[in-house]
């Protein structure tokens, strides 16, 4: 009798999610934030003393967000936040990996986004241009972690991010701190914009 594979990851908040069929239930931010502070963007290949983290990058995301959209909603601001929340549990794949893996990768990203919309009081698939307005925002991050830390010149990351404008760009810097303090970074931010959200 062939046994059927584990499919589900003990989490430390002592949730079991179900990566297959996750239920936002089993979602913990604690779980998220201290998931993304571990998880290495770039594989890891960045300059540094420290790992650039997908929470820190998340951070920088929706600071970026919310710099291109004056006065949106702050549950975008919160989907900013998290769009890359799955990543605690599937890692950071560079987008040549990403593209060799095939449909299934996306398919199992768009689950545990949905499970992790949910659970923090957002619509499960985001209206389309706030999904634009966000991918804008992460990809000016992009452009910036390359020239900053990934040994990009900036011709090359022009190429493959576009050219950020210059006036959302100012007073942005990348920043690598311990993986423990990037991850109170990202709770912090997380409680101020839910606190927000229930004004």
């Amino acid at each position: 009798m062939t046994k059927t594979p584990r499919a589900w990851q003990r989490m430390l908040s002592g949730r079991r999610l179900d990566l297959l069929d996750p239920s936002p239930l089993d979602i913990e931010i604690e779980d998220i934030a201290h998931g993304l502070a571990f998880v290495a963007r770039w594989n890891g290949q960045t300059a540094g003393e420290w790992a650039y983290s997908v929470a820190e990058h998340s951070i920088l995301v929706e600071e970026i967000f919310a710099r291109r959209n004056p006065g949106a909603d702050r549950r975008w601001r919160l989907a900013a936040l998290l769009h890359d929340a799955p990543e605690y549990v599937i890692g950071d794949m560079i987008s040549p990996v990403k593209s060799a893996v095939g449909p299934g990768y996306g398919e199992l990203d768009r689950r545990l986004t949905s499970a992790v919309h949910l659970r923090f009081g957002l619509p499960a698939t985001l209206p389309p241009k706030v999904k634009a307005a966000i991918k804008a925002a992460d990809r000016v991050s992009a452009w910036l972690e390359a020239v900053q830390i990934a040994g990009f010149t900036e011709r090359e990351a022009d190429r493959h991010f576009g050219r950020p404008d210059q006036n959302v760009l100012n007073g942005l810097a990348i920043r690598l701190r311990p993986p423990l303090v990037v991850r109170a970074a990202y709770l912090s931010r997380h409680s101020a914009l839910m606190s927000m959200a229930s004004d």
